[in-house]
């Protein structure tokens, strides 16, 4: 058996697999998606998908889907009964008064719209993803006018199955 040397992960693969960790906490099946919000390769928060606190679970009572019908007339079905990650992240920052100024977040895939405008008034200046989302053109092209960096490690487009 050849003894190949230790090649430890960069910064970026270090977060990204802690991300993948704080997703195994997410209670909605649709999307079990974590996030870290990193500053000086410190770690300042976590978050994962989830209904609010003191309210029922995906897991426990199922999905609320409402359908959206988009510009181009398809419709789709979102889960909104849970927050997204990168919003918990975010709510958790604020609750604890941590300044998310300057940070770096990293998550699943491209975050949706409402989640990039919370991104970008809060201060991150750089989004790192596992993968993109099928729907994330917008939420790439509001990070490329306010100057938020984006960077994925793979250009895999991810889509939900109960669309």
């Amino acid at each position: 058996m050849e003894n190949k040397p230790y090649v430890r992960p960069s910064w970026d693969e270090y977060f990204m697999e802690i991300a993948d960790t704080v997703s195994k906490r997410a209670t909605c099946d649709r999307g079990r998606s974590g996030c870290v919000v990193v500053r000086d390769r410190q770690i300042l928060v976590t978050g994962y998908v989830g209904a609010p606190k003191g309210l029922p679970h995906c897991d426990e009572v199922g999905h609320q889907l409402k359908q959206m019908v988009h510009e181009d007339g398809t419709v789709t079905q979102h889960c909104v009964r849970t927050v997204h990650a990168e919003q918990n992240a975010i709510c958790q920052a604020a609750k604890l008064g941590i300044s998310l100024n300057g940070a770096t977040l990293y998550c699943r895939m491209t975050p949706c719209r409402t989640c990039a405008m919370l991104i970008i008034n809060c201060g991150i200046t750089r989004v790192v993803c596992a993968n993109k989302y099928h729907a994330g053109q917008e939420s790439e092209e509001m990070f490329r006018q306010a100057g938020v960096q984006l960077e994925f490690f793979s250009d895999e487009v991810v889509k939900y199955d109960k669309q």
